[in-house]
């Protein structure tokens, strides 16, 4: 059931987000005097639709995808009155990007929203205001265990809460770490809490200088601000487009080294190969690992991460669609932008080929990104 309802919040959210690009592009469209044909929410087939008094039809569909907008001679080429085509290169600039723009500023507000009731802490360097920053720490969890030893054998498990540990309270994993050898060998009683319920259990400690307890341990903090809140909101979205990039730029690295040194005759170095293409595909989620495992999980979590995955997802899309890569809005401008500067004609049959190829292999790496995804569940 917890699995579902991830799976059918995640759809939602990923809708929105869509949605709220093409809103983006329909927006700057009007305002430069493009005509927008249609606005749909969702793929066809068609559910229900009606047509606007300004000429858009708006359009709710089936499949649940994300949405689309669709203007009038919607080619570099077309020339007519109201057609895409015909407007200028500010004009197209704008349209290409506003989309982007959209979901960057929808995640700068959402992380604005968030630095008010505490924003979750995921960085040591986080961006924050010294002077109006509170930091809140949750209490000691438990994200992994060590299978036949103490904290498995008293039925713990991952996602609970350590509050008192040998009769002491637990501020930090640093603390549970310290006392549990302090106590190795002997009985202690172990207070924690799951789904909101405490409970108290005692456990054995094992007699070894190291793992007396067999837990690995986390701790979530959340940053909260009051006045510097859009401050907070906006630099955080900024910080986390400049990593966004950073490992877009360390994951196509990675993928390169390790694809072009598999044909080393070093074993060492295939080995090395190997182990960066994997890190390749441990960073990256599709539409399984997305949907099947982070959003369900987020949900769990509660609403303060669901929103901050959104944020999160939200500048990805912003980040993604900004890239030069044939058939995104980036590629698209940078398309344009190359015909333009080289002074030849962009005409309807070269976009379309030039789209159709980056819209292949980008329907590759999803399948590919989507096959790395179901191996993980096995």
């Amino acid at each position: 059931m917890e699995l579902l309802l991830g799976i059918i919040v995640g759809i939602l959210v990923l809708v929105v987000l869509v949605v709220l690009h093409e809103l983006g592009h329909a927006i700057a469209a009007k305002s430069s005097g493009v005509v927008v044909e249609e606005f749909g929410v969702g793929f066809p087939p068609k559910a229900w639709s009606r047509k606007l008094k300004d000429g858009m039809l708006l359009s709710v569909n089936w499949l649940p995808l994300g949405g689309f907008v669709k203007l009038k001679g919607e080619y570099d080429s077309a020339k007519g009155k109201g057609d895409y085509g015909a407007a200028s290169f500010w004009n197209k600039t704008k349209i290409l990007f506003a989309g982007v723009m959209v979901n960057w500023l929808f995640a700068a507000i959402l992380l604005s929203f968030l630095a008010l009731v505490g924003i979750p802490k995921v960085l040591d360097n986080q961006f924050t205001v010294p002077s109006d920053t509170k930091t809140i720490s949750q209490p000691v969890e438990i994200v992994g265990l060590k299978k036949g030893y103490p904290a498995e054998k008293i039925g713990l498990k991952t996602g609970d809460k350590i509050i008192r540990f040998a009769g002491k309270p637990i501020p930090d994993a640093a603390s549970l770490i310290r006392i549990s050898k302090e106590n190795r060998s002997r009985t202690v009683k172990v207070v924690y809490s799951r789904a909101n319920k405490e409970y108290s259990v005692n456990v054995k400690l094992l007699d070894q200088p190291e793992g007396v307890f067999g837990a690995a341990l986390g701790q979530r903090q959340s940053v909260q601000v009051t006045w510097s809140a859009p401050i907070v909101g906006f630099g955080t979205a900024g910080q986390f487009t400049i990593l966004t990039l950073q490992s877009l730029g360390d994951m196509l690295g990675n993928l390169a080294k390790g694809v072009f040194m598999q044909f080393s005759s070093d074993q060492k170095v295939r080995q090395q190969a190997s182990s960066d293409l994997k890190s390749v595909g441990d960073n990256v989620a599709g539409p399984i690992g997305i949907l099947g495992v982070i959003f369900p999980s987020a949900t769990q979590a509660g609403l303060v991460h669901l929103t901050f995955l959104t944020a999160i997802i939200s500048l990805s899309l912003a980040v993604m669609n900004a890239l030069p890569i044939p058939s995104l809005d980036g590629g698209r401008w940078f398309t344009m932008a190359l015909f333009r500067l080289l002074k030849k004609n962009l005409t309807k049959r070269r976009e379309e080929r030039i789209q159709t190829i980056g819209f292949s292999i980008l329907m590759g790496l999803i399948l590919l990104v989507t096959i790395v995804d179901v191996a993980k569940l096995f």
